[in-house]
């Protein structure tokens, strides 16, 4: 990114939001999005003429809502626009790449066809610090659970590129990228640090690669 923040300082207090199921941005992570509903059109709109930031939010699907806004889950991340592109059919192409995490505090009534939230961004300071604890992640941990993903589901993988990964790269892309349901995806973006994050990625790929072996279900369902 051309802009660096160090801090909750650095970023607005009111922010749109773009509720995406089975999304998770994480900082320094890149996500890329198809833009095509005309409301997230203006949207992306709007956040390019000013900060270019959007905080992508899970809907909470479930029968009661948690959060403090009705139908989506209390935790976040805003990403900065890095990349975008017109197609010419009334869609835009983005990659949005991940700042820091956020906290709801609250949804505002706006006049904007987009949803607008308060957040707070100071549960979240480690994320502003680059690899920040990543000498305490198991990496062996993480790239065992990973070949016997890759062997239960046939999939080829670059792992020149995996090996030169750092800690967090790893953790943070494997967890994004990860074909798990929303709740687990949530539970990966609220880990409290790396450390824990890892973990719980190695903890959830077992827990569904058993599901599979057992026929209970299709793996990573």
């Amino acid at each position: 990114m051309n802009v660096v923040y160090s801090g909750p300082a650095d970023l607005p207090e009111i922010i749109p939001v773009f509720p995406l199921p089975g999304a998770l941005l994480l900082p320094r992570g890149q996500m890329p999005l198809n833009i095509f509903e005309p409301r997230y059109l203006a949207m992306v709109d709007d956040a390019l003429k000013t900060s270019r930031l959007i905080g992508i939010v899970q809907p909470d699907t479930g029968d009661h809502p948690r959060g403090r806004s009705a139908g989506l889950f209390d935790v976040g991340c805003i990403g900065r626009i890095t990349q975008f592109a017109e197609t010419g059919d009334s869609r835009y192409i983005l990659s949005l790449t991940g700042v820091a995490r956020f906290h709801i505090r609250e949804e505002l009534s706006v006049v904007t066809p987009y949803r607008q939230c308060v957040v707070n961004y100071d549960p979240f300071l480690s994320d502003f610090v680059a690899r920040a604890g990543e000498e305490e992640v198991d990496r062996q941990a993480v790239l065992t659970s990973l070949k016997d993903f890759v062997e239960a589901n046939q999939l080829q993988i670059d792992w020149k590129g995996i090996s030169a990964a750092s800690n967090e790269a790893l953790v943070n892309a494997l967890c994004m990228m990860a074909p798990f349901g929303p709740r687990e995806k949530q539970a990966l973006l609220e880990a409290s640090d790396l450390k824990t994050r890892a973990e719980l990625l190695v903890a959830i790929t077992e827990i569904e690669l058993a599901r599979g072996e057992d026929g209970s279900e299709p793996p990573l369902q």
